[in-house]
C-alpha cells in the first residue's frame, strides 16, 4: 500500500476543503459499486430477460439488510474511533475497529449458512411467485456468501477513510466493481451460466474489495491498525459493551438500509398485485438505479462524518455546523440533478436494461418521472440522519430513520395505489420522504424557537 497519504488535520484545515477531499473519492468509490449493480442488471436483462431482473430484485432486500448491519457497525465504530482519536486514545480506537470487524464476521456467518441450506424457503419468504421461484433459488445459492464480504467492505471503508486514506477506500470499491463486472460478463455471456454466473461474479467482487480493506488494516494502517484483543471475562464484557455502543450509534444506518429493503420488498408485493410479473420487472429496473441515489446520499453523510465527529469531540461547534451546511447544500444540488435526469431521459435509462418492445420497459418509462420525484427529499433526509449519527444523537437519527423506513413508507405503498392506481406505487417513496422532510423541518423549527426563547432570558 504505497498510495500517498493526504495530510488532513480535521481540527484546523478548511471545512470545505476537507469535505471536498473526502467527498470526491468517497462518491466515486460508492458509485463504482452502484455501477456494478447496474451492469449486472444490464447483463441479466440482455442475457436472461426481465424475469431475471425480477428474480434478482426479489433477492436484493436480503443484501440490503446485511449491508445495513455492516453500515450500522461501521458507522458506529467510526464515530467512536473519531472521538477517541480526537482525545489521543489511539489504542481504544484500534480496539473498537477490531471488535467491529470481528462482530460482523461472526454475525454474518449463521444467516448465510441458513440461506444456502434453505434457498427454496428463503425464496418463498422473500415473496417470489411460482414462476420466479426457481430463478430466485438459483441466485440465492451463489449469492449468499457475498453477504459477509459486503459487511467487511462496509466496515473497512469507514475505517480506511478515518485513517486518512479516502482514495484507498475508493480503490477498494473500484477493485470490487471491476472484478464483478468483468466476471459477470464472462459468466453470463461466453460461459452461459445464467443467474448463477451473475451471483458468483458479485460474490468474488465483494470478496476482493473486503480482503483488500482487511489487508490494509492488518498491515499498513497509520493509526487504526487491527490489534489483538484480550479474551477474558472482563474482555468479553468490554467487547459486548463496545459493540452495543457501536450498534446503538449506527442503528439509524441499519434503519436507512432497511428502508431500501422494505421499499423493495413491499414494492415487489404491490407491483405484483397491480401489474404482475412485468410490473415487478419494471420496478426492478428502477431499483437498479436506486443504489446510485442512495450512494450519493451516503457519500455525502460519510464524507461529513469524520469531520463532524472529530470536531464534535473537540467541542468546535462552529466547524460542525459549517460542515453540515455544506453537506445539506450538496444533497439538494445532487438530488435536483438526478431527478432531472430521470425525468428527461427515462427511455434511455430503461433501454440500457431491456428492449423497448418489452412490456416491463413501457411500465418503467411511464413510472420513472414519478419515482424520481422522491430523490431530493431522499438524499436530504440521509444527510440529516447522518449528521445526528455523527454527533451521537441516537434518538433523532433513529426516529427519522423509522419514519422514512416504516411509519410513512408502508402506509404510502398500501394506500396510494388504492387512490391513484399504478401511479400510486411509483409515488409512494416520494410521499414517504416528503413527510419525513416535513417532520425534520418541524423538529428543527421547534428547536430554533426554544433556543431563541432561552437566549432571550435575562442572564442567559
Amino acid at each position: 500500500m504505497t498510495m500517498k497519504r493526504e495530510v488532513m488535520d480535521l481540527g484546523t484545515s478548511g471545512v470545505f476543503a476537507l469535505f471536498r477531499r473526502y467527498f470526491v473519492p468517497t462518491l466515486c468509490g460508492m458509485l463504482s459499486m452502484s455501477a456494478v449493480t447496474a451492469m449486472d442488471g444490464i447483463f441479466v436483462g440482455h442475457g436472461i430477460g426481465s424475469d431475471g431482473i425480477a428474480a434478482i430484485n426479489i433477492c436484493i432486500p436480503l443484501l440490503m439488510l446485511f449491508t445495513g448491519v455492516g453500515l450500522m457497525v461501521g458507522a458506529g465504530a467510526s464515530v467512536v474511533a473519531s472521538i477517541q482519536l480526537s482525545r489521543g486514545k489511539v489504542r481504544m480506537a484500534r480496539v473498537h475497529v477490531t471488535q467491529a470487524l470481528l462482530f460482523v464476521s461472526v454475525v454474518g456467518l449463521v444467516p448465510c449458512v441458513l440461506v444456502m441450506g434453505y434457498p427454496s424457503a428463503t425464496a418463498r419468504l422473500l415473496g417470489a411467485s411460482e414462476h420466479l421461484a426457481p430463478m430466485v433459488r438459483e441466485y440465492l445459492l451463489w449469492f449468499a456468501p457475498s453477504l459477509v464480504f459486503q459487511m467487511w467492505c462496509s466496515v473497512c471503508l469507514f475505517v480506511i477513510r478515518l485513517d486518512g486514506m479516502p482514495k484507498l477506500a475508493m480503490v477498494c470499491n473500484v477493485v470490487a466493481a471491476v472484478v464483478s463486472v468483468v466476471l459477470g460478463w464472462l459468466f453470463i455471456f461466453p460461459l452461459d451460466w445464467g443467474l448463477m454466473g451473475a451471483a458468483f461474479a458479485a460474490t468474488i467482487g465483494l470478496f476482493s474489495g473486503g480482503v483488500l480493506g482487511i489487508v490494509y488494516l492488518l498491515c499498513h494502517a497509520r493509526r487504526l491498525r487491527l490489534c489483538r484483543l484480550r479474551w477474558s471475562g472482563r474482555g468479553l464484557r468490554l467487547f459486548l459493551r463496545n459493540v452495543g455502543r457501536q450498534c446503538c450509534i449506527g442503528s439509524s444506518a441499519l434503519l436507512t438500509e432497511a428502508t431500501l429493503a422494505t421499499l423493495m420488498f413491499v414494492g415487489n408485493l404491490m407491483f405484483m398485485k397491480y401489474l404482475g410479473d412485468d410490473g415487478v420487472g419494471a420496478f426492478g429496473i428502477a431499483c437498479y438505479y436506486l443504489p446510485f441515489v442512495f450512494m450519493v446520499g451516503n457519500a455525502i453523510a460519510q464524507s461529513a462524518q469524520p469531520i463532524i465527529s472529530y470536531n464534535f469531540g473537540l467541542g468546535y461547534r462552529g466547524r460542525v455546523a459549517a460542515t453540515e451546511r455544506i453537506a445539506l447544500l450538496t444533497s439538494v444540488i445532487c438530488g435536483v440533478v438526478i431527478t432531472g435526469m430521470f425525468t428527461l431521459f427515462p427511455g434511455f435509462l430503461v433501454g440500457l436494461f431491456i428492449g423497448g418492445d418489452n412490456a416491463a420497459a413501457g411500465i418503467a418509462v411511464e413510472g420513472f418521472p414519478y419515482f424520481s420525484a422522491a430523490f431530493v427529499f431522499f438524499i436530504f433526509n440521509l444527510t440529516v440522519i447522518g449528521y445526528y449519527q455523527s454527533v451521537e444523537r441516537v434518538r433523532p437519527a433513529t426516529v427519522f430513520a423509522l419514519l422514512r423506513g416504516f411509519v410513512f413508507l408502508i402506509p404510502c405503498f398500501v394506500l396510494l395505489p388504492e387512490v391513484m392506481g399504478a401511479n400510486g406505487t411509483w409515488l409512494a417513496l416520494c410521499l414517504s420522504e416528503l413527510l419525513t422532510t416535513v417532520a425534520i423541518a418541524t423538529v428543527y423549527g421547534m428547536g430554533a424557537v426554544r433556543r431563541r426563547r432561552y437566549s432571550a432570558r435575562p442572564g442567559a
